[in-house]
């Protein structure tokens, strides 16, 4: 968070989203907020400006009641299990030493006040299965998303024509992001993939309530988005076909190695544990 990108993407703010639309435009577009950062993550949040939700029809409920209270809840009869492995395999036992300068695996380098934390605290670390009335069984399913262009106008990246272009290429990426997902199907769990009666059109939702039916298919939004594209590179933009590339910092790369050792020595019994 100290380089360049860094820094520009951590002053980000709905005023000015140049930084994001330039090295994410899908945070944008998805929603965004930057969590970890100063102030006990106080960091700007960008609220999503693509809602997709599929809602099922006639689900069947138990109803569970209050041992305190008496109430009747009503809850989906299904339930489904969470948790998180994390990808490095960084096991609890590993030491990291924190403090407000940041953090490192050498306490004298993580700077003054440094304590001894679990990994978790960098957010490295797994979390402990848990279950959850969520899954259900249904008679139909009805899928709606919407992109809102009220909520588009809320970004800004320097006025008139940047805005513009902006906001035109968030909307051209969701067309394309809904196409796209058509087109590959929804699988939505082992033994559970949404399969459409029939195509339904795109609909412009005017401010009084007007709606005007739109046949927008892939190729028809990857035009859309790559007009849109040229658009915003002429507006200023620096758009690049070319991925920010992430190198882990050498102090992260030793805890995994540290870990992976715990774990061959068979130490690592922390790796089921919520760290």
């Amino acid at each position: 968070m100290k380089s360049q990108l860094g820094i520009r993407l951590a002053e980000a703010k709905p005023s000015d989203a140049t930084a994001l639309l330039e090295a994410s435009p899908t945070a944008l577009l998805f929603g965004a907020w930057y969590s970890t950062g100063e102030g006990g993550g106080l960091g700007a949040k960008f609220a999503r400006n693509l809602v997709s939700e599929i809602v099922a029809i006639n689900t069947p409920v138990d109803g569970v009641s209050d041992s305190r209270t008496g109430e009747v809840e009503a809850r989906t009869s299904g339930r489904r299990t969470g948790s998180r492995i994390d990808p490095l395999g960084i096991l609890r036992k590993v030491e990291v030493f924190k403090s407000a300068e940041g953090w490192d695996i050498v306490k004298e380098r993580a700077g003054k006040g440094a304590k001894v934390v679990r990994p978790s605290e960098i957010n490295h670390g797994n979390i402990a299965p848990s279950v959850q009335p969520l899954g259900v069984t249904c008679d139909y399913a009805e899928h709606m998303a919407v992109i809102s262009f009220a909520g588009l106008r809320r970004l800004s990246f320097g006025g008139d024509e940047r805005d513009r272009a902006g906001r035109t290429l968030l909307a051209a990426l969701g067309l394309v992001a809904l196409a796209e997902q058509d087109a590959r199907g929804y699988a939505l769990r082992s033994r559970c993939d949404l399969v459409c009666e029939g195509k339904a059109p795109f609909e412009l939702v005017h401010a009084d309530g007007a709606v005007d039916r739109l046949e927008i298919d892939r190729a028809v939004a990857r035009q859309l988005y790559t007009s849109a594209f040229e658009a915003a590179g002429a507006a200023g933009f620096g758009l690049s076909a070319e991925p920010i590339r992430l190198v882990p910092q050498d102090k992260l790369i030793e805890i995994v190695r540290r870990s992976q050792r715990f774990a061959l020595a068979g130490e690592g019994g922390e790796a089921d544990e919520a760290s």
